[in-house]
């Protein structure tokens, strides 16, 4: 599945399609037959109305065509909010944009914008260049990385800078285990350019696509309870700042804003260079089985403890908990182990699945549209593709839903077994298609002694999903990390042995049909409020930068202001903004809404 960030030639729409307010939506010019218009006149006029059946035929045959003009239109021009514009189902023809205007879409297509601004700069006097003119111009140039953030916290109308062509590696000490890269560079080439070098990064978040610069400005992380957010492998940066030019920042130099900047969420500098603290590359083995949530509680702390890398995807409407873990390969290999079913026998009764459920549904889906699936492609889809498409077929359909996901958990049953690989390979997660994410971040004690408020927080989710009957699809991913010293990190604690959990709840938008989009985001709106309303405060927790949504309610933004301020140096973030990018040429509307500065500063 392509990750990357998603840069196409966009159409014009016509204006009334661009219209955001529910209230008022005008329609297209219509010009009348005359027949029609002169038996408008003919209804104010004083004269006698002629006797006609051709006439009176011909009037009701154009309202009828008029009628079903404006349903048309409307249906298919639906206007969308803000936070979730979706490509709209295309009735009408539409003459292309100008040349220097693009649209810019994060790869689930839940949030894009377009730009006339949109620059790539391939060395770093290039980049110096762009950031001082935007700054004396006072234009904006959001960083933006391979626009994979569920909330696309990259993205600006006003324009943009990405470093895509600043991609090489430029320094490997294999000595000290650093490497220096610039910031455009791709997790995956950063990991092919220093294997040779025996080296690797110490961990991985699900996919391998994004760029060094996106993955540390936004907390991001892999799992693992002894293993700290990606952020605590950056030992030094080198940010391009509008006011103070290129400056040079690590544990040494400037400490309190190296710490503040490593999760800076790009508004500080654009980072142009990263140094990573790497370890040895090394083989994993990852075994996978089903567990359930009592079998869980009686081994959490060993889990935790005694696994390198750990998560666990709970399956709602089930009991199942599916568990991943991943540790160093020992002198006598993964153990052995014979599964009880093949590939084929493990995904079969899914197959089975979908093919019943094509039929129930005449191959048409809740809304009508054609899967096109002949029963050899059937059998060609892995399981994810198939899940998707299972879920594709009424999405918001409850019923459906728990039957997709007791059809997951008996493949991950058949699933359990072990596999061996590189770490850059074993550790990454096939998230599955486009979908909404919400993911929080709360404290779960220390190492030694767990609170258990991680199993706590899952199974009043899971109640509050089957109390509410959310059509929750799998899977809940719960995965842990150590602590970060990074302020702005949701995992920020002094103390080290704390440990946080992850908790990450998804809605797939396996459509393009836009009205179909619309109500899976309504419903997943619906189902992150009300975990928002009933867990976050209880457990302290705080969603990923890359997935808040900022909302567009005044209430519920004041609501959101004060919390973040509650967890985070809001006021010394702002301050440090003000001395490197006084013009805020590198904020966009979200940062501004989330980081308002107080009337203190």
């Amino acid at each position: 599945m392509l990750r990357a960030l998603l840069l196409k030639r966009a159409l014009r729409l016509p204006h009334h399609r661009y219209h955001h307010h529910f209230h008022s939506h005008p329609h297209p010019l219509r010009t009348l037959p005359s027949t029609t218009i002169h038996q408008y006149l003919r209804r104010f006029s004083s004269l006698p109305p002629e006797p006609s059946t051709d006439d009176q035929t011909l009037k009701y045959l154009g309202y009828g065509a008029l009628l079903l003009f404006c349903g048309a239109a409307t249906y298919y021009s639906f206007p969308f909010p803000d936070n979730a514009q979706h490509k709209k189902a295309q009735i009408f023809r539409y003459a292309p944009l100008p040349e220097d205007l693009h649209t810019v879409s994060n790869w689930s297509g839940t949030h894009e914008v377009q730009t006339r601004n949109f620059q790539q700069p391939e060395t770093l006097k290039q980049l110096e260049d762009i950031v001082k003119e935007a700054h004396e111009k006072r234009t904006r140039i959001r960083p933006v990385g391979s626009g994979l953030s569920p909330n696309g916290i990259g993205l600006s109308r006003a324009g943009m800078v990405n470093l895509a062509l600043m991609d090489k590696v430029l320094d490997v000490d294999k000595k000290s285990k650093t490497v220096r890269v610039q910031a455009g560079i791709r997790v995956q080439q950063l990991v092919d350019g220093i294997k040779d070098h025996g080296l690797t990064l110490q961990n991985f978040a699900s996919i391998r696509e994004q760029q060094i610069g996106g993955i540390i400005q936004v907390g991001a992380h892999g799992t693992g309870a002894r293993l700290p957010p990606i952020d605590e492998q950056v030992i030094a940066l080198k940010l391009v700042t509008p006011a103070k030019g290129t400056i040079e920042i690590s544990k040494e130099k400037d400490p309190e804003l190296f710490y503040l900047a490593r999760c800076g969420l790009g508004g500080l500098g654009v980072v142009a260079e990263v140094t990573l603290q790497c370890v040895d590359r090394q083989e994993l083995v990852e075994h996978t089985a089903i567990s359930s949530i009592n079998e869980i509680k009686k081994n959490h702390k060993k889990l935790l403890s005694e696994n390198k890398h750990v998560k666990y995807l709970h399956i709602p409407y089930t009991d199942s908990v599916v568990v991943v873990r991943c540790n160093p390969v020992s002198k006598w290999g993964p153990p052995k182990f014979k599964p009880k079913y093949t590939k084929d026998e493990a995904i079969q009764h899914v197959r089975d699945l979908y093919r019943e459920s094509l039929k129930n549904y005449g191959a048409y889906g809740s809304k009508g549209s054609s899967s096109g699936d002949s029963e050899q492609n059937i059998d060609e889809f892995s399981f994810t593709e198939l899940r998707d498409k299972l879920i594709a077929l009424d999405p918001l359909n409850k019923e459906h839903i728990i039957k997709v996901n007791q059809a997951e958990a008996e493949f991950w049953k058949k699933s359990e077994g072990y596999r061996v690989g590189w770490s850059d390979e074993i550790l990454g997660f096939d998230c599955g298609g486009q979908q909404w994410v919400s993911e929080t971040c709360f404290p779960a004690g220390k190492l030694a002694s767990p609170s258990m408020k991680d199993l706590e927080y899952i199974e009043e989710l899971k109640k509050l999903i089957e109390k509410e009957d959310i059509p929750a699809p799998a899977p809940i991913e719960q995965r842990w990390t150590a602590s970060s010293k990074s302020p702005l990190s949701p995992a920020s604690s002094p103390f080290e042995d704390d440990i946080f959990s992850w908790v990450g709840i998804i809605m797939y938008l396996p459509t393009t049909d836009a009205r179909q989009r619309k109500e899976i985001t309504e419903e997943f709106f619906h189902y992150r409020h009300l975990t928002q309303e009933k867990l976050w405060d209880q457990y302290s927790a705080y969603e990923h930068w890359a997935k808040i949504e900022v909302p567009k309610d005044k209430e519920e933004l004041a609501a959101l202001q004060a919390r973040i301020r509650q967890r985070f140096p809001v006021d010394a973030y702002n301050k440090a903004r003000k001395e490197l990018d006084p013009n805020k040429i590198l904020s966009n509307n979200m940062l501004d809404k989330i980081f308002a500065e107080s009337n203190t500063l």
